[in-house]
This record gives C-alpha cells, structure tokens and sequence, in this order.
C-alpha cells in the first residue's frame, strides 16, 4: 500500500485531438512545482494524472498546497492505492479511511470500474464496502443524497484507489498552452488579479512595472516583486522587468495639458511595454482595467490608450466590480499586500479635473508638443529585468 495524489483533469478532457499536448503541459508544470520536494513519479491515464511519491519524507501536505494552484487542474484528492481484489479493498482500507470520517455523521460509497474485467460490479463494490465502513464505524450512516464524506473506490488496470476528501484544483488549462503576455504590474489590487485570471487561460506571464524615484521608494517596487511573487504561485516563474519612469513623467507634467497627464502617461507606459515584449515574444497586452472605476478607465479614455498599441490588450477584469476584484485577490493573497500605503507611479502628478472624455485628436496634439522618443528609448535602455520565482 502507498498513498498518492490524484488530479483530475477539467476543460482539457474536452480537448479532442489537442488534448494530448495540453495533458504533457499540465504534467510539465506539476514536475516543476513539486521539484524542489523530492522524487515524484508524474504519470497519466484515463484524464487524471497520477503523483506519486518515491522518497518516504516527502512533505504529501506541501505537495497537495501546491497542485491546488496548478492551472489546469479542476479536482485532485489524495489516495490509498491498494492490490486489486475485493479482500484488499475492504481491509487494507479502514486505518485510512478514518481521517476522513473524523467529525462526519453520513457517508456513500461511489465506484468506478475502468477495468471491466474485475469480477465484481460496481453495485456489488459499494455495497460490500458500505457494509465494511458500517461495521468499523457504527456511528456512521447512509445518506446517498447529502453525504458529509463520498468514499470513491476506482478500479483501474493495475491497482485499486480509494479515497475520500476531494480538493477543488485551480481549474482553467495549463500555463504555457496560451501564449505569452506582458502584464502592466502595479501596485493595486487589479492588475494581480488580472494576471492570475490570464494564466488561468494558459497565457505565460512576464510583468512590467514603472516606477518613478524620488516621487516612489524602494518599498513600493518590493512591494509590487511580492505581488510578482504572489501571483508566481499560480503563473509559474515570472520575468519581472522594472522601467525607470522619472524623466519621462515628469517631460508630461512640463508641457502636456494638466487634465490629459494621466491617459498620455498611459500611451507612452504602453509604447514601452509593447518594445520589452517585442524582445521578450509576448503577444499582447494585460491591464488590470475595469470599466468605469476611475478616470482613466472609461471607455474614451481606453480607446486614447489602444491608439498606439500594435498588440491586443487584454483586460480580464473589464466587467467586474470592485467587490468581485478583492473577493478574488483574498483568494490569490494578494490583498493584504495591495493595500500597503506605497504609492506607485499612476499617483504621481494626478490631474485635480482629468479629463473622462478624452479626444483622440486632442490627446495626440498634446503629446506630439514634446519629443518623447529619446527618454522612451532610454527607458526601454534602462530597464532592470529579474526572474520571480516562488519555488526552487
């Protein structure tokens, strides 16, 4: 007997032909989050993927931490592999069952045979089982509609399975099956959210964050590489490329029109971003905009900004509310530090009146008054880059 983890596939089983090479991503990814921890055997069948450990003082609660955040993965469970024959599936069974019963007042048995050929069905499996657990466990009783604890036994070519407690997995497909992206990191609590929610559609993320010394510290960028290093847990190792922004806001604040500060600084961020992915082969774009929560958010103010994009930009949390975005930044532990009072470079210089209802024609005319090219291309120059990782 040997305990392992299984995790069940979501969205990819409905893959088709592709479904093979979303399934060698997933099992990639898996390899690289538990290397650090010891051996592991990662092998597929039947649209789960079997982990199993070959050292005896691997940390099974650290490994299971870390496959929940694993996208691709809807369910995972830890689980008893026994021989496979009724005997062993009713005896070597109850020692481990017994966590899992702990607090629980009702219970069901559920079973899958893959392999047809075991002599037993799977009617005749659950009820010899649920006898078992009755006999070991009187306090226990059936309730087949709302069980506090479903027993799955599964029935496979070499082995039995049994376990108990299933997980909720992250869910979404592989990192790594949907491109590449640059997300614009700030210091909020939206553009963490952002990324989490594209590397659930399989994008690779890098991020790119300005910051603007003396008017920002030396917190609020260890500030943003934490989140970098937050979101890192479910996107897998982030480039992190940090562009000096100084000359360049300070150029707006000296001869652009007070009200257009914001969205012109917006164009020219998203001018660099786009030179960094070009050399980095990222594909688009990824704020952390949600229609209508501040000036530069509206729908005017965005078409200002896509002007002088040549790549999609992607914004993930366009249609949420404020209360949808912190609910899902609790979730991912990003919050808390968020709301550290560190201001980044979007504070500095802020229009009293920005303007919400920006022309295009207006805009351009406006940041055409000064020459930018030079401090972009040596903001580009300038740009430290760094690898965020949040495992060995």
């Amino acid at each position: 007997m040997k305990e392992l983890i299984l995790c069940k596939y979501g969205e990819i089983a409905l893959k088709g032909l592709n479904k093979s090479n979303f399934e060698s991503v997933l099992s990639k990814n898996v390899k690289r989050r538990l290397a650090d921890l010891g051996r592991f055997e990662v092998t597929r069948a039947q649209s789960t993927i079997y982990v199993e450990p070959l050292d005896e003082d691997i940390d099974m609660d650290e490994a299971v931490e870390r496959l929940k955040k694993v996208f691709g993965i809807a369910k995972l469970t830890r689980a008893l592999e026994v021989e496979k024959s009724l005997d062993a599936i009713l005896n070597d069974t109850m020692e481990y069952l017994a966590q899992a019963f702990e607090g629980a007042k009702t219970f069901k048995v559920n079973a899958k045979r893959a392999d047809k050929k075991f002599p037993y069905k799977s009617p005749e499996i659950c009820s010899e089982l649920g006898h078992k657990i009755l006999e070991v466990f009187p306090e226990l009783s059936v309730n087949v509609r709302e069980p506090d604890v479903t027993v799955t036994v599964e029935i496979r070519e070499k082995h039995a399975f049994i376990n108990a407690l299933r997980i909720d997995g992250a869910g979404g497909i592989p990192v790594g099956t949907g491109g590449r992206g640059m997300l614009l990191l700030s210091g909020g609590i939206d553009s963490p959210v952002a990324g989490y929610m594209i590397a659930k559609r399989g994008v690779v993320v890098q991020a790119i964050h300005f910051e603007a010394p003396p008017y920002t510290s030396e917190r609020a960028r260890l500030k943003v590489e934490k989140l970098a290093s937050k979101i890192a847990e479910y996107c897998g190792d982030i480039t992190f490329h940090c562009v000096p922004f100084t000359e360049i806001q300070e150029a707006i604040r000296d001869n652009c029109p007070e009200e257009l500060f914001t969205i012109i600084m917006r164009r020219l961020m998203m001018e660099i971003a786009q030179r960094i992915s070009a050399a980095e082969d990222c594909s688009c774009l990824i704020t952390g905009e949600s229609l209508g929560q501040v000036a530069s958010q509206t729908m005017y103010a965005m078409v200002c900004t896509d002007a002088v994009c040549r790549i999609p930009v992607f914004r993930p949390c366009i249609g949420m509310d404020k209360s949808e975005i912190v609910e899902i930044s609790r979730k991912i532990d990003t919050f808390e530090t968020s709301i550290q009072p560190y201001e980044d470079c979007c504070t500095v210089f802020t229009p009293k009146h920005p303007k919400t209802r920006p022309v295009l024609d207006d805009v351009v005319k406006a940041q055409g008054s000064f020459d930018f090219e030079p401090l972009i291309r040596k903001a580009v120059e300038g740009t430290e880059r760094k690898i965020i990782r949040k495992y060995l």
